[in-house]
């Protein structure tokens, strides 16, 4: 059984260092347990390599060789004893300490953040604007523009000049002070002019050649160009055009309608984007609603929040970041390579939003308490479903790889989230 003392942390919101005991039958069998995994590799004059006894080692090195193994062994079970026994609702990741090894045994200490006494009022009934843009004909127009370039052809070109909207093959090298530099090499290019992927000015500048004509593009990098050592610099591509397309636009009329819709007649089509249209702002005027209630909520909540939430949950962003990067086929090394930035770098870029997030759950899980919020068994059955096939696995494995716990704290909180939306007053 642990011994232990809570005692709260000075100068430190919602932390307490906790002091915890393991017997010396216990801790002496660590230490015996540690020797026996060490002996084979330390060599002790007069005796073959693995057979010196454990007094003698510990004569030769001193008492306490064996005790960071040992320490290591025992610490977790004893941990969380002791934890369970103070009934801390601990967040992050402890920080231990050695207060004393006698022959009594060892006292260790864990300095352990909680989660805090959160305190919210006057959380139902938030009043938040909510503003729908209404839908112009130019974004209509807009919209069924880049419809009709998915669906126009390309018709290649075998005399005559490229033209801005041209689809143009293209190789070209580009030369800083005459100097080849890495990277500005390509070939056969498929280059749209006006597209806007090259640099400014070099498009302007392939308008007006002919097949299989070289000819020089004069640019300017940017001064806030990505590749530092290009930023600002004038460079000199070397380009041939091999190949020129015509873009050809299908015309606006009820055949274009048909083929790329349901409807019949570009007035109907016409009409449903309209419509989508709006429902996407509607969609957008109902996300900043939500924004601007979450705000509300955040500023309303009381709580000392240790600073370990808060790293915890940047770990978090990070970690579901590099997950993301994963499904695209990347991984964090390859895009700081990219990029340039730093794992220290994308923490300082996430952290703003970690805490906001610490803030919200905290403030909603204080709602859910206050509110006595329950989730049934048939709330979870529904919800372990969703994560299911949202993930494409059986609701048997949910359920071994998340907490039944888990899940009915969140729906709490989602539950309580639901209720303020509800209740907020729409100015």
């Amino acid at each position: 059984m642990s011994l232990i003392k809570s005692a709260k942390a000075e100068n430190e919101k919602s932390v307490y260092v906790l002091e915890f005991s393991v017997a010396k039958d216990v801790f002496e069998k660590a230490v015996t347990n540690a020797y026996r995994k060490q002996v084979g590799k330390i060599t002790v004059p007069g005796f073959r390599k693995g057979k010196a006894p454990r007094s003698v080692i510990e004569k030769m090195y001193g008492k306490g060789f064996f005790y960071e193994d040992a320490i290591n062994e025992v610490l977790p079970d004893a941990f969380d004893e002791a934890l369970k026994e103070s009934k801390l609702d601990m967040v992050g990741q402890p920080e231990f300490d050695v207060v004393s090894i006698d022959d009594n045994g060892v006292v260790l200490s864990a300095k352990v953040a909680v989660k805090p006494n959160a305190k919210i009022k006057d959380y139902l009934g938030i009043e938040a604007e909510k503003k729908v843009a209404e839908v112009t004909d130019e974004e209509v127009e807009k919209e069924i523009a880049t419809i009709r370039e998915r669906n126009s052809r390309e018709i290649e070109v075998t005399d005559g000049e490229s033209q801005m909207g041209d689809v143009c093959t293209i190789d070209y090298e580009g030369f800083v002070d005459g100097v080849a530099f890495e990277g500005g090499k390509g070939d056969a290019y498929p280059l749209k002019l006006g597209s806007g992927n090259f640099i400014p000015g070099f498009e302007e500048q392939v308008a007006g050649h002919k097949i299989e004509e070289a000819f020089d593009v004069n640019v300017t990098f940017p001064e806030e160009y990505h590749a530092k050592e290009l930023a600002g610099k004038a460079a000199v591509f070397k380009t041939v055009i091999h190949k020129i397309a015509h873009i050809e636009l299908p015309e606006l009329d009820d055949d274009f309608a048909k083929d790329v819709s349901e409807f019949d007649t570009m007035d109907e089509y016409r009409a449903d984007v309209k419509a989508k249209i709006a429902k996407r702002h509607e969609d957008e005027a109902d996300r900043a609603f939500e924004d601007e209630i979450l705000e509300a909520l955040i500023k309303k909540l009381k709580a000392d929040i240790p600073e370990q939430m808060y790293v915890a949950e940047t770990e978090n962003f990070v970690r579901d970041y590099d997950n993301r990067l994963r499904m695209q086929g990347l991984d964090l090394k390859t895009y700081f390579q990219y990029t340039g930035l730093t794992l220290d770098a994308l923490r300082e870029q996430m952290r703003p939003q970690a805490e906001k997030q610490v803030k919200l759950r905290l403030a909603l899980e204080k709602i859910a308490e206050l509110e006595k919020i329950e989730v049934t068994e048939e709330d979870i059955d529904g919800e372990i479903k969703r994560i299911a096939e949202a993930y494409s696995m059986e609701a048997d494995k949910v359920k071994e790889m998340v907490p039944v716990d888990s899940i009915a704290a969140d729906m709490k909180v989602k539950k309580a989230m639901d209720l303020v939306k509800e209740k907020a007053i729409v100015k």
